[in-house]
């Protein structure tokens, strides 16, 4: 379908009834309209349309090198298990563990980029042969909406061929950006499944220290932009003295539904936006999605919008905390390969690194644990051969520990050496300081 060409969107009941009969078919007939050699592009997380894809699936003696696009399924898409080589390939979006063996094993690609960025790769360098997402019940002017995931699927849905929606009553309709009318649409199914679910990952009592220490950083009226992994959602823990928060961040959780409940967050004092949220995704319970559905106080706008720095910029007083898998002496951090090995992508964390800095009074948290499962320090003289460096050292402001907060901003070498070490764990301080002398940073 031609997107800009669809002629008026029509609001006249009947005629939305008439186009939405026309338009619906069984997922297997949806799903005979992929061709081999064929890029489609699904929405993220709960927005993955599950029984299109399965059924996409069932076709696989008939098709070849189909490359399907999604970032952070929930749960393990049929078309990446073993004996799918041939048949489907992913291009993951973000590296998780849902997609990581597949990567390992060479059936997934790595989509590389700023996420603020990935909307322009549609118009720029990626064909869309099909769309596909689940999206919310038509609403009376003809409209469903992209739920938790409008990140990048207005881009790809107006680049697409094809556009395939599969209707879910339990898809939140959220305020926003993230809305499709039926004449921009060439075929829809129903399945009103449950959505995937995802929680948090383990708290620890690590991870709960380091959350206590950064929010006391915290100040009454801040904007939060909180990341996915453990030590950023623990900090919902530890905010419910303060008061007059607010939110602009990428992906919304669980964690800022409590603090919502408990009166912390009202995004009142928000320079930009007050009194929304603002994001462009959502992952969680059925509490959360929930407590999106038809919520004035949401706005869910693309990636480019949430994650451009020079927007975030805009927001005063706010605070991003996200994590890292390892921190080297002169503060650069990983949040991706560990040497060869793909853990994660870079995600949004420098659009908000970057975007932050820029912001009046601005705070950047990377956080880890001192130590991994296998009890080795996560802060390392320099960081392994072959690991991508996601934070400059340039970009990176306070690094937090379960033994403290250091800023590495305005700080010499020598200076960031000993602050990273003093946050080290105790049993690995006196190597690092000899790996120091040996590399020339402090004598």
């Amino acid at each position: 379908m031609a997107w800009y060409q669809t002629g008026p969107l029509s609001s006249n009941t009947s005629e939305l009834n008439r186009l939405f009969k026309d338009k619906l078919v069984t997922t297997k007939e949806a799903a005979e309209h992929i061709k081999s050699g064929d890029n489609v592009v699904s929405s993220m997380g709960a927005g993955e349309p599950t029984l299109l894809l399965d059924a996409i699936t069932e076709r696989k003696h008939e098709l070849r090198d189909v490359r399907i696009h999604q970032m952070l399924p929930l749960a393990e898409p049929k078309y990446m298990q073993k004996g799918m080589e041939r048949h489907f390939r992913h291009v993951s979006w973000f590296n998780s563990a849902i997609s990581r063996p597949g990567v390992k094993a060479g059936q997934s690609g790595i989509m590389m980029g700023y996420l603020h960025e990935y909307p322009r790769f549609f118009s720029e360098s990626l064909p869309v042969n099909v769309f596909i997402a689940c999206v919310s019940r038509m609403d009376r002017h003809g409209f469903f909406s992209f739920g938790v995931s409008v990140n990048f699927t207005m881009a790809a849905a107006q680049k697409a061929d094809i556009v395939i929606l599969s209707v879910n009553n339990n898809m939140p309709r959220t305020h926003g950006s993230g809305h499709i009318h039926i004449s921009q649409v060439d075929l829809i199914i129903e399945d009103n499944s449950p959505l995937p679910e995802a929680s948090s990952d383990l708290v620890t009592e690590i991870d709960m220290k380091v959350a206590q220490e950064i929010a006391a950083y915290i100040n009454d009226g801040d904007t939060l932009a909180l990341g996915v992994t453990a030590i950023p959602q623990s900090l919902a823990y530890s905010l419910h003295d303060k008061k007059e928060l607010g939110v602009h961040t990428e992906i919304l959780t669980d964690a800022v539904v409590k603090l919502v409940d408990a009166g912390v967050i009202t995004n009142q004092n928000k320079i930009l936006h007050p009194g929304k949220i603002i994001c462009t995704s959502a992952i969680g319970t059925k509490q959360l999605y929930d407590f999106m559905d038809d919520n004035p106080m949401i706005e869910m706008r693309p990636v480019s919008f949430t994650n451009d720095p020079y927007i975030i910029a805009k927001n005063e007083n706010i605070t991003a905390v996200n994590g890292a898998s390892k921190v080297d002496l002169l503060g650069q951090c990983t949040a991706e390969p560990i040497g060869p090995k793909q853990l994660c992508g870079t995600g949004g964390q420098v659009d908000f690194a970057r975007g932050v800095a820029m912001a009046r009074n601005g705070k950047f948290f990377m956080t880890l644990r001192s130590t991994n499962y296998k009890k080795q320090s996560n802060i390392v003289p320099q960081l392994e051969k072959g690991t991508v460096t996601t934070i400059s050292r340039n970009d990176v402001d306070f690094v937090a520990t379960e033994y403290g907060i250091v800023k590495l901003k305005g700080k010499t070498v020598r200076e960031r050496v000993e602050a990273l070490i003093s946050i080290a764990h105790p049993d690995y301080r006196y190597g690092l300081s000899e790996a120091a002398k040996k590399l020339g940073y402090t004598r």
